[in-house]
């Protein structure tokens, strides 16, 4: 470790021990911008051997725990390689040197797991409904869903899942460690849009030695200092997805696609569903390239969604659709009397517009409309030919009497209309 890393973190200790109560606000909002600050403490907490990672440990929790959401984001920032040296010195069963990071790591989650009234926080998740439109999908693209009752029963509801009460704990052993950790992590993640590029990238180089190390992609990654297997849990590995998936859009690709790659290496060999399954979804959902994305942007995912215009599907159900059927079947029952009646007169079908469905000018409006008397005129006096041969074609329109037979019905011989 360098002599000017080791002066900046000394006068970082001393500064926040001296300092006022009513300048730690302004103090917590300037810190994080003091990126060779942040990198002398990254190289404090990657040697368990150095003196002064008690006293950082020490200093990151009372940030922690002072209240101030400045301070306690930037303790955040530094739990993934937090994590990793407290692995590494467990696998290498060294645990006298990563008592204080222990101790920092279990400060953190007591404090985590209750709310400021000293209750246990019970944490809900819901989980959406593809029926329903997100930031992440339409449910037009997803394809036509049968209306059958359970899926009607189910429109709606929302399903939400439940995570605690955790219970507290006083020191981590072979049982409870990634139940603490995955609960860190998960902490970590719900503040990624916080996190300076420094702490992405930490994320992810910490995510790929934890798959690798002891396995023969150890040897293809050219890690070194560990090479025991790190035990993980399957719940654990879905969180360094999430944060991986996050790194994707924001500015970290390489990095997270190494990473990436490592989990799914490690969840084939674990044989590990979950995993596999969120790993796999986010490999089909990446860009074919790389993204470009700034590191001092708006920090967010980039999704597509579809047009919200109003289209109307050709099969839909609508008012006319339901009036026009049942003028239909009217109509059919009508003619089945009228043909007893009326013999085989018959007027042929009109149309009004024309059958390619093509506008008309102004000019030839006119003369449609003659043609259609014209026809009209010439349908009455021909004689239809039986009702039942033309069964497969368009519905009839009602039949109507010969306008020469209503002429002679109505008139009677003295010449006089009869009402």
């Amino acid at each position: 470790m360098l002599a000017v890393d080791t002066g900046l973190v000394e006068e970082w200790l001393s500064e926040f021990k001296t300092l006022p109560e009513a300048s730690i606000s302004s103090y917590a909002t300037n810190l994080k911008d003091k990126s060779a600050l942040i990198s002398s403490l990254y190289r404090v907490i990657q040697e368990p051997q150095s003196e002064l990672l008690e006293p950082v440990c020490h200093q990151l929790f009372e940030f922690y725990r002072s209240g101030e959401e400045q301070l306690l984001r930037f303790t955040l920032q530094f739990l993934p390689e937090l994590m990793w040296c407290y692995l590494a010195v467990s696998a290498s069963r060294d645990l006298q040197s990563s008592g204080c990071i222990e101790a920092l790591l279990l400060g953190v989650y007591n404090l985590e797991i209750v709310d400021k009234e000293g209750h246990s926080k019970v944490l809900s998740f819901t989980i959406p409904s593809l029926s329903k439109p997100s930031v992440y999908h339409e449910p037009s693209s997803i394809g036509s869903m049968a209306l059958t009752e359970g899926a009607l029963s189910q429109h709606g509801l929302s399903r939400v899942v439940y995570s605690g009460p955790h219970p507290q704990r006083e020191m981590l052993t072979a049982q409870n460690r990634f139940e603490v950790l995955t609960f860190l992590l998960l902490c970590y993640n719900a503040a990624l849009s916080y996190m300076p590029a420094i702490s992405l990238q930490s994320l992810c180089q910490i995510c790929s030695r934890i798959c690798v190390c002891g396995y023969p992609r150890q040897q293809v990654r050219k890690y070194k200092g560990v090479n025991s297997r790190i035990p993980v849990s399957s719940e654990f590995m879905v969180q360094m997805l999430t944060g991986i998936y996050y790194a994707f859009y924001n500015g970290e690709w390489d990095l997270a696609r190494k990473a990436m790659d490592d989990i799914l290496y490690r969840a084939q060999l674990e044989l590990y569903p979950e995993p596999l399954l969120v790993a796999n979804a986010i490999k089909a959902s990446l860009p074919q390239g790389a993204m470009k994305s700034s590191k001092e942007g708006t920090k967010c995912i980039q999704v597509e969604i579809t047009p919200t215009s109003s289209r109307i599907s050709r099969n839909a159900v609508t008012s006319m659709s339901i009036r026009g059927h049942r003028w239909k079947r009217h109509e059919q029952a009508e003619n089945g009397s009228d043909a007893t009646e009326m013999g085989n007169f018959i007027i042929p079908e009109i149309s009004v517009t024309n059958v390619s469905g093509e506008k008309t000018g102004n000019g030839e409006k006119s003369r449609a409309l003659a043609e259609n008397d014209a026809q009209h005129i010439q349908g009455v006096q021909e004689t239809a030919t039986d009702p039942r041969t033309d069964s497969k074609c368009m519905p009839e329109i009602r039949r109507q009497k010969s306008v020469r037979k209503m002429m002679e019905d109505g008139i009677n011989s003295s010449g006089r209309v009869q009402f």
